[in-house]
């Protein structure tokens, strides 16, 4: 074991397979009191139950470590105030949290049903707000800490049949960049990492990744955000997928265009093409790959 995240004490959800498992068990490993908050679901949010928190917590006991397992919803904010309340109960502080938990409901958006769209809103962002607002109540009063979200590259770019799950992405990107600017004052960091992983939620992928790797190559940024060494690490969104690591570049506008007075439709329809344009949405690009590589009975790369 090391001694990367020595004394102190991480909570993260989503914490029972997959990434989170890896994180729970890479920061155990660098001497943190863990504490593996897990509702136990399967991918599409049904079945909880509390075994997979269960399971690593005794695989981190079994290496000398120590940890608590949870099977807190996060999606509520009693769950989220229950993960915070419980690492200061047992631990008596609380240094960071991860915040890795997420349910899928793929649908095309003309065929998506209120319960689908408001699932997954409810699980990823929601359930990231609950924690990191409990959190940052601590941390702000306590000498700071480190928080840490998770995203997709969708974020940005879309998804053709995931626009629960993009919309639920960007919105946490907006969320760490929120936390990240009120906080940092405080002492009180917040980071999110997009991963590219083999995981359950990964598993439907309809192509090929041009990069992919193992949750265990995310966990050691993971580990990194949440330790001093990163005291000066805040408001960024970082890839990471098998041994890259790569940081967004923050929404900016690209081209402008100006007049005096008010547009008209008119002007703009002359005048936009050539000035200000349009930017290439990635989403479509790889959506026509898909139904080319359909078409040609081939596997499409992403």
């Amino acid at each position: 074991m090391g001694n990367f995240l020595e004394g102190k004490t991480i909570a993260v959800t989503g914490g029972g397979r997959g990434i989170g498992r890896a994180v729970c068990l890479a920061a155990a490993a660098e001497g943190a009191n863990v504490v593996v908050a897990d509702y136990g679901v399967a991918a599409d949010g049904s079945e909880p139950t509390s075994e997979v928190a269960d399971a690593v917590v005794a695989e981190i006991t079994a290496a000398g470590g120590n940890a608590l397992a949870l099977a807190n919803d996060v999606s509520t904010m009693e769950g989220g105030e229950g993960i915070v309340g419980a690492a200061l109960d047992t631990y008596g502080s609380l240094n960071g949290v991860v915040c890795v938990a997420g349910i899928l409901r793929e649908r095309m958006l003309f065929n998506m049903s209120e319960e689908e769209w408001d699932d997954v809103i409810r699980v990823h962002m929601k359930g990231t707000f609950t924690v990191f607002k409990s959190a940052s109540a601590y941390m702000r009063k306590n000498g700071g800490g480190s928080m840490v979200s998770f995203t997709s590259g969708v974020w940005s770019l879309g998804s053709t049949a995931q626009a629960n799950y993009a919309a639920a992405k960007g919105g946490i990107v907006s969320l760490t960049y929120s936390a990240a600017a009120g906080l940092y004052r405080y002492g009180v960091r917040a980071n999110a990492i997009a991963p590219v992983a083999r995981t359950r939620m990964s598993a439907n992928v309809p192509m090929a990744l041009a990069e992919n790797g193992e949750p265990e190559d995310v966990a050691p940024m993971v580990t990194y955000l949440l330790s001093d060494q990163a005291q000066d690490v805040t408001g960024q969104v970082y890839s990471v997928v098998g041994g890259k690591i790569a940081v967004w570049d923050q929404p900016r506008e690209v081209r402008a265009m100006y007049t005096d007075g008010r547009w008209t439709p008119e002007e703009i329809a002359t005048s936009l093409h050539g000035t200000v344009g349009t930017e290439p949405l990635k989403a479509i690009q790889m959506a026509e790959e898909s139904r080319r590589a359909a078409a040609a009975n081939e596997q499409p790369n992403a």
